[in-house]
């Protein structure tokens, strides 16, 4: 049995989803949130194998949330299931930790044969990225210096974007100081950037900053 954690802010989308499963013999619905803090304290007190996971929730969400999932010990699959179709994000997803992506527009049929997938330890993506992806590749575009980045670099680099210092970053993902001024200066040496200006500009250059 997949027992499932559906993360989505919007009622009438649970609802929907878990009428869905409920004809499934092999899924069921264990829990559900409504925002990234309302999932992790779930994860603390019950155990799923896979979270069906919309990217764009109230609080921490998106890549930073994948990442905080995946720290978990024994951490369920992640399949995120968004309305967006663009395959940078859904590369920065699946680099993140999510094992799969899959659209909103895709067909109950697909959507089952994702979790199931997934919650198998597979890898899925929606046909129409895969392709796009495919042929970003074919094309040789070069990779910007942000996409060189681990998950867990991409969510500090995004939250010091944001405009958090080194130490409210610290306290919100539970670590040290210390180890969140290591992952930076590890990322700015990716990114061959040696200063906080340039830093912060570069943020901006690619649309980072909220």
């Amino acid at each position: 049995m997949i027992r499932l954690l559906i993360v989505d802010d919007h009622a009438l989308m649970r609802e929907g989803l878990k009428q869905l499963f409920e004809g499934e013999e092999d899924i069921t619905v264990s829990a559900e949130a409504g925002s990234g803090e309302e999932a992790l304290t779930i994860l603390q007190n019950e155990t799923v194998d896979l979270v069906l996971l919309d990217i764009t929730i109230p609080g921490i969400h998106g890549v930073e949330l994948i990442a905080r999932i995946r720290e978990r010990p024994n951490s369920p699959s992640i399949l995120v299931l968004s309305m967006h179709n663009e395959p940078q994000i859904a590369k920065r997803k699946l680099k993140a930790g999510a094992l799969g992506y899959i659209t909103k527009d895709s067909s109950p049929k697909d959507l089952l044969g994702a979790i199931r997938k997934v919650a198998a330890g597979g890898r899925y993506i929606t046909a129409d990225i895969a392709e796009k992806i495919a042929f970003e590749v074919s094309a040789a575009v070069p990779l910007v210096p942000h996409e060189l980045l681990s998950g867990r670099e991409l969510v500090i680099l995004r939250m010091l974007a944001s405009g958090k210092k080194v130490n409210e970053i610290a306290a919100e993902l539970d670590i040290s100081s210390k180890t969140v001024s290591t992952h930076k200066a590890r990322l700015m040496q990716k990114m061959h950037i040696d200063n906080d200006v340039k830093l912060m500009q570069y943020t901006i250059t690619h649309g980072m900053t909220i």
